[in-house]
């Protein structure tokens, strides 16, 4: 455990030391905030605040900024060659990829934190004060967690397979995409029009809508674990694969 938090401490300090973290943190805040704010319209209906837009965006802002947060993770340490001063430390190959992992995860996190902002101005601005669906919203902010967390496993993997940082960048955009809606155009297919529900589920949009009604369902908690799972074992597999 004291060579995961080492590992954690380190991803995280490097990220919150260089431009690129405040860079990306604040081109979401300021994304989402324009279009939740400027471009949404209304946010108070019939008195009653909703947040729907800002967590119908957020996962699309999320498809750039967690690559971005990712992307470096292993490329650099591959194209520095710092991995092998990694390797030479006593830490297996999952105690790595937990170490990264969890630290972004944290600045998954401290990207949201922000948001509470706006949710707090919400809260002042609805009439009578504080009329909005919290258990919608509390449900949201633990759906929009979970979802942070699965494309944060998506770009650790995708940043194991190779040593460039952009291309690590695109293919982590390009697999978060995928999963995230990319089965909800699949299901629209003619040849899968039969099998379209079944399709669906194996995509996180589905579950994230899911959550966000402010019902934990355990097939969606489950379904997450998974697919986080899934993603860092295949990273484990890469990195085995690389140290041969």
């Amino acid at each position: 455990m004291k060579n995961i938090f080492t590992l954690f401490w380190k991803e995280s300090s490097t990220f919150f030391n260089s431009l690129i973290a405040y860079l990306t943190i604040s081109i979401f805040l300021v994304g989402v905030g324009l279009f939740f704010w400027v471009f949404q319209g209304n946010v108070l209906e019939g008195g009653e605040a909703v947040m729907d837009g800002l967590f119908a965006l957020a996962p699309w802002f999320f498809l750039f900024l967690i690559p971005a947060i990712t992307m470096r993770m292993f490329s650099e340490e591959f194209k520095t060659g710092t991995i092998e001063w990694i390797y030479t430390k006593p830490l297996t190959d999952w105690q790595i990829i937990l170490g990264k992992y969890f630290a972004s995860l944290v600045l998954v996190f401290f990207s949201i934190v922000p948001t509470f902002l706006y949710w707090a101005t919400l809260y002042y601005f609805a009439e009578p004060m504080g009329n909005m669906d919290m258990g919608a919203i509390t449900g949201s902010y633990i759906g929009l967690l979970a979802l942070g967390a699965i494309f944060a496993a998506i770009g650790i993997f995708a940043s194991s397979l190779t040593d460039n940082q952009i291309v690590a960048f695109i293919l982590g955009g390009v697999l978060c995409f995928t999963f995230y809606v990319g089965f909800d155009y699949i299901a629209e297919l003619p040849l899968v029009n039969t099998f379209s529900d079944f399709v669906v589920k194996f995509g996180i949009n589905e579950h994230y809508r899911s959550i966000s009604r402010g019902v934990l369902d355990s097939r969606d908690v489950i379904y997450y674990f998974s697919v986080i799972i899934f993603f860092l074992f295949n990273t484990s597999l890469v990195l085995n694969a690389k140290r041969k």
